[in-house]
């Protein structure tokens, strides 16, 4: 037979991510900033008040490439401001306060906080597996209290501390048990607060960064989701440590910075100190650690402009672009969509964009690489595609949140269009409104019929439809039908397990919404399969 005539460039094109414009305007962490110092001298008339000013401007000098000439502000206090110098605190208008209740009401007490599903993806997400760990060898250099008789000195000392961790000064604990490697996480997140409060800061970034690496690992694949909740709550730590530092800088005795303040009421000394862990981040070799420690300071971007963290989250969202592993990947966007939501909520197009991603790189969790890695561990595909679920429904979560129809049936239709799309499926009708579910009930029963059962089960896919019609109802006319295609699922399953028995209870969710004459049409089937499940 002859060859398949392919079409190579259209398959490339096909294949490429679609490219995103990003404009940064005047601002960027790395770029080096002009600091306006202005002077006002009131001069006071009879029955008027007229004030003159003058004002001059310098480059500030790069932290990093003034090793030995001044103090370094990762490891200083905050000096005493300058009152000549202190930016005093313009009123701010109407419409700037009206700007930030808006902002400050877009998330109520109906979305569903990142906290209620830690303890349940630590509980559900377990292994009998052996792990790993690195731990940083401190060095007796770092510790508070030695005595320098130079700023440079300490400068040096920092700088050999810094060498010394690339060098590798770490020790690898092998064969640990979970809750081993729980406890040395404990520690090491621990250990962040006590080199923090000792002035440690160059030693409270090395461990950020080393327990940010552990997130590259899934050599122990089925423990990934709680090792990403573990390592996330030190980097969560880590961040508000460094805001509630910087804020803490703008502090002076004349003024006290808003909780909404914009970055003129921020002073230079602030803003240098936090360019300078902007600095240090961006020096961070590798792609993940620079990418979630600087994830984790999000919020920082508050003290240097209006527009930091909407030209942040784009930038960032094309940093996962280079992640290879699936897994990996959609908990980045996770964290991403976590922290976004946290500063601001209001910015919805990164959320849609870490979605639309993500469903371009979809087809790699059923290609080579990932099922080579499966067979390597002993992972069954129905085994590995949950480990998926927190962070995609997470991420589905943030997205329709409050979302107009349109978005949410775009993001139903592209679901539609992809294969192997059970665990999209899912996510979709676990994050979704009930409302938006039960309207299109048998427009989903449609989709769950196409999905290939080898990687998720059906049942499953029926459970989460009738949850969302527990909550909802489901047009008159379709419930019938609805219900027949749940039993034609449910009937097939043989010798339920004991994690299918809150499958089997969630068709009550189903019954709930039919007519008398149809539970006890189906009472006979409904017995037996319960009798079943009990024996």
């Amino acid at each position: 037979g002859h060859p398949r005539s392919r079409n190579y460039k259209a398959e490339f094109a096909s294949c490429r991510l679609e490219a995103v414009p990003l404009e940064f305007g005047d601002y960027h962490p790395l770029k080096p900033i002009t600091v306006t110092e202005s002077k006002t001298k009131k001069v006071s008339r009879k029955g008027s008040t007229s004030s003159t000013s003058s004002s001059s401007s310098s480059s500030v000098v790069d932290p990093l490439s003034s090793v030995l000439d001044g103090t370094d502000p990762l490891s200083m206090f905050a000096a005493t401001a300058d009152p000549a110098a202190t930016v005093t605190r313009p009123c701010m208008d109407s419409s700037r306060k009206r700007r930030d209740r808006d902002e400050n009401s877009i998330i109520g007490s109906d979305f569903e906080p990142w906290a209620n599903k830690r303890g349940e993806i630590l509980a559900r997400y377990t292994t009998t597996e052996k792990l790993s760990i690195n731990l940083f060898m401190g060095s007796e250099k770092g510790k508070a209290g030695t005595a320098t008789s130079a700023m440079s000195e300490k400068v040096r000392t920092r700088l050999e501390e810094l060498d010394d961790f690339e060098e590798g000064s770490q020790k690898e604990l092998l064969n640990l048990t979970q809750q081993d490697y729980v406890n040395r996480i404990e520690e090491l997140n621990q250990s962040l607060k006590d080199a923090w409060a000792s002035d440690q800061k160059v030693k409270a970034l090395k461990i950020v960064i080393q327990c940010s690496k552990l997130l590259s690992d899934t050599s122990v694949i089925r423990f990934y989701p709680s090792k990403f909740v573990l390592i996330t709550d030190i980097l969560d730590t880590f961040g508000k440590l460094v805001y509630e530092r910087i804020f803490s800088m703008c502090v002076d005795n004349r003024s006290v910075l808003p909780d909404h303040f914009s970055p003129e009421n921020v002073n230079d000394t602030a803003k240098e100190t936090c360019l300078n862990w902007f600095f240090k981040i961006a020096s961070i070799r590798e792609l993940i650690p620079r990418f979630y420690v600087e994830a984790s300071i999000l919020k920082c971007n508050k003290f240097l402009s209006k527009t930091g963290i909407s030209e942040c989250l784009p930038r960032l969202t094309c940093m996962i672009r280079g992640i290879g592993d699936p897994l990996v990947s959609v908990y980045a966007r996770a964290y991403l969509c976590r922290v976004g939501m946290e500063v601001a909520p209001h910015l919805k197009e990164s959320l849609n964009k870490n979605f639309f991603d993500f469903l371009l790189t979809f087809k790699q969790i059923h290609g080579d690489t990932v099922q080579n890695q499966l067979v390597v561990q002993g992972v069954e595909l129905p085994s590995y595609l949950p480990l998926y679920s927190p962070a995609m429904d997470w991420i589905f979560q943030c997205i329709s949140y409050h979302a107009p129809e349109a978005l949410l049936t775009e993001m139903m239709e592209r679901c539609k269009k992809l294969g192997n799309n059970a665990l999209l499926l899912n996510s979709v009708m676990s994050a979704f409104r009930a409302e938006f579910i039960a309207t299109r009930s048998m427009d989903f029963i449609g989709m769950i019929k196409e999905c290939d059962e080898s990687g998720f089960p059906k049942h499953l896919l029926f459970r989460s439809l009738g949850l969302n019609l527990a909550l909802a109802d489901p047009p008159e006319g379709d419930r019938l039908q609805i219900l027949n295609e749940a039993w034609k699922v449910i009937t097939k399953l043989k010798n339920p397990q004991v994690g299918d028995h809150s499958d089997l209870r969630s068709t009550d969710c189903l019954l709930s919404k039919f007519c008398t004459v149809e539970i006890l049409f189906n009472l006979p089937l409904i017995s037996h399969r319960a009798f079943s499940a009990c024996v």
